[in-house]
């Protein structure tokens, strides 16, 4: 054969060659697009919500389901599929092209209410099916909740998919335990009847003020065991991974092992979507873990539990932001199951869901506190002034004696404020908070400049007490830079370990040793601590913030909280105004009376949580587009805007903070009770509306705000 031959040969045996493979291969091309492929015989049609968290494409959206891909299918599956493909782009009755995405298939449907034609479902990424019903409804709750998009709430739901974990089998599921004894539950006047009503299968509903001391993750323990005695799943949601650790280990000693999952990020990714996957599947009925297990597809749930919920780790910074009592709250609601809020302190949250009559108190008596609580006492202002050693070296002279006499028994714990506190300014004698007028919100000098409030922004040249009528203002300057230093040359025999946000001890040996730490990093001690300092009270009393004095309790009583008892010679000495309400509310170790005068003044100036609050932060002119926009609610009362400080480029941010270098500004819209969901439905509407023109700067929403001053 002659070379011209063969060159004319080539193309029909390269046309032979793509023929026979096209016809041994199902049609799935590279792109997907299933052309020319027959559709599934029964429910053609796939709802999918696809993984993009823009708000104007918050809906779900059809596909067509091809015959190879209808075993697969099936509701809850992750699938792929192409999005963004214009009507134009149609061959053969089916809309081709755009980009793949990810996505969940939530149902299959005979008919289609889309008259258009439909593309097709790219793939099926695991027959896996991980979106139930029931986690569905709570995602699409939590995002109207927060004025969200339902695709970035699974993104918080649903964990990343790891294949190994997923091809692994989950282990079989183990018999319901015996309900537990009581335990140290008896010392709560409701409580062994807290843990017979959820062992019968009841759903009690409480706000728990628990004890000082090392007890409560065994009491928690015992919850979940009860609540699985009665053939139901229980989770409980702790702020971090030292916290999970020990209701793990209290967990495993009540139930044993193979009972329950710990959901953490330290785990690692397949061995947390193992876990995840073992809850899913029904195999594992029992789950502890940090925030995002607040969406653990627990089977047939009959408690939900959450410890410390004023700690901030509870508030997820990703969109929408929600936190995770609240999403608890709306479980207990949707599932009808127990609800258990658990704190050493009490929220003014944990308050109104007492005093609404939506949950009981489960508290002790006066006689068992004072058994559990610690010897507290005071350093103020005037003390300080006449104290030779506290002019000398900042520290008290009753704050050396008690760690002198502390360290001959065992470790002494020292509690220094975080550095970065910026001081909200407060009359000068009798220390209560400058509130403007109009709106209550705080006083703030920026720059040393005139008096103005951070809300609503008017002046407040002429401002007096409203307590005592003086007109001179303080603001607290944070120290305790070298506390650590002090101390260890004051004690040079005695080690001194620090525990902080480069390096958190777990836990300390109960031998004689000082620990200083910043607030929420504090170790537990082996048997507790003889004595704690609690110092610079100012630093966190004086923060510009709506819970700066509930925070500081919080604080204070955590820290409280891992001293030995009164009967024990536990001692806790605080550097604050001892005339100051938090202080105060700490000597007599009384959190929920606290919480309880907090709610009754916030209700009285329309504070948060009486009120519902949103946060719209952005460039000036857009947030000022954007609110005049929006169709806010009748009753809705918008406050400021305010500019935001800038922030300094390569400096620290927190989140929401505003590109470095911007100046940004913030308003405040309140509503009354009742209008939340109306407030959040309007705010969403008009964000979705601008971001589907495609035009301005970015407005950013956040629904109740942590930090509104």
């Amino acid at each position: 054969m002659s070379s011209e031959n063969e060159k004319s040969d080539e193309p029909e045996q390269l046309a032979l060659i793509r023929e026979t493979v096209r016809k041994a291969k199902v049609p799935r091309a590279k792109p997907r697009t299933w052309r020319g492929a027959a559709l599934a015989k029964e429910l053609p049609v796939a709802r999918v919500v696809v993984n993009k968290g823009a708000l104007h494409l918050d809906q779900f959206f059809d596909y067509a389901v091809p015959e190879e891909l209808d075993e697969a299918a099936r509701p809850g599956v992750r699938v792929r599929v192409r999005f963004g493909a214009g009507a134009h782009q149609v061959r053969g009755g089916r809309r081709e092209g755009g980009r793949l995405i990810d996505g969940f298939l939530v149902e299959r449907r005979a008919e289609s209410d889309y008259s258009g034609p439909l593309a097709a479902l790219a793939d099926v990424v695991s027959p896996e099916p991980v979106l139930g019903p029931e986690l569905l409804g709570l995602a699409r709750a939590v995002a109207d909740r927060y004025a969200g998009s339902l695709a970035d709430v699974l993104q918080l739901a649903v964990p990343p998919r790891n294949a190994s974990a997923e091809r692994r089998p989950s282990p079989a599921p183990l018999p319901p335990p015996r309900a537990p004894e009581p335990g140290s539950w008896t010392r709560y006047e409701r409580g062994p009847a807290f843990l017979d009503s959820l062992a019968r299968g009841g759903a009690p509903r409480a706000v728990w003020n628990a004890l000082p001391g090392p007890y409560w993750a065994q009491e928690i323990a015992r919850a979940v065991a009860a609540t699985l005695a009665s053939g139901r799943g229980a989770l409980v949601v702790v702020p971090d991974g030292r916290a999970a650790g020990r209701v793990d280990a209290a967990l495993t000693e009540v139930l044993g092992e193979g009972r329950h999952a710990v959901l953490t990020a330290e785990a690692g990714p397949e061995k947390r979507y193992a876990q995840w996957l073992a809850v899913r599947r029904g195999a594992v009925r029992a789950v502890v873990g940090t925030r995002a297990a607040m969406f653990a597809p627990v089977r047939d749930l009959g408690l939900v539990v959450i410890w410390d919920d004023g700690d901030s780790s509870h508030s997820e910074p990703h969109a929408p932001q929600p936190h995770a009592r609240e999403v608890l709250l709306l479980r207990a609601a949707h599932d009808r199951c127990a609800f258990l809020l658990g704190s050493t302190s009490c929220t003014v949250e944990a308050a109104q869901l007492v005093e609404s009559g939506w949950a009981q108190a489960l508290g002790a008596g006066r006689e068992q506190v004072r058994k559990a609580a610690p010897l507290i006492r005071t350093v103020g202002d005037g003390e300080l002034a006449r104290d030779e050693a506290a002019r000398a070296a900042r520290l008290p002279s009753l704050a050396w004696q008690t760690v002198r006499e502390g360290l001959k028994t065992g470790p002494v714990l020292v509690q220094v404020p975080r550095r970065g506190y910026v001081p909200r300014l407060a009359c000068e004698r009798c220390r209560t908070p400058a509130r403007c007028r109009h709106c209550a919100g705080p006083l703030e000098a920026p720059e040393q400049q005139e008096l103005r409030c951070g809300w609503c922004g008017r002046g407040a040249p002429d401002w007096h007490c409203a307590e005592c009528g003086l007109t001179r203002l303080r603001a607290q300057v944070v120290g305790a830079r070298r506390t650590a230093e002090e101390l260890g040359r004051a004690f040079p025999a005695v080690p001194v370990r620090t525990s902080g946000r480069d390096h958190v001890l777990d836990s300390v040996p109960g031998r004689p040793a000082l620990v200083v730490s910043t607030p929420g990093a504090e170790p537990v001690a082996e048997g507790g601590y003889a004595a704690a300092l609690l110092l610079d009270g100012w630093a966190m009393l004086g923060r510009p913030d709506l819970r700066a004095g509930e925070e500081a309790l919080r604080r204070w009583i955590d820290a409280a909280s891992l001293v030995r008892g009164q009967a024990e010679g536990g001692a806790v000495v605080v550097v604050a105004e001892p005339t100051l309400r938090p202080v105060q509310a700490l000597v007599r170790w009384d959190p929920v009376g606290h919480a309880q005068r907090e709610l009754a003044e916030r209700a009285e100036l329309g504070f948060p949580p009486v009120s519902r609050m949103a946060a719209v932060t952005g460039p000036p002119e857009a947030v000022e587009g954007f609110l005049t926009a929006a169709g806010l609610p009748a009753d809705a009362e918008v406050l400021g805007p305010v500019p935001l400080p800038v922030v300094r480029p390569g400096g620290p941010r927190r989140p929401g903070d505003p590109p470095p270098g911007e100046q940004w500004d913030r308003a405040l819209v309140r509503v009354p009770p009742g209008s939340g969901a109306a407030l959040a439905s309007s705010l969403k509407q008009a964000r979705a509306a601008r971001m589907a023109r495609g035009g301005g700067e970015p407005v950013r929403i956040r629904v109740d705000p942590p930090d509104i001053g």
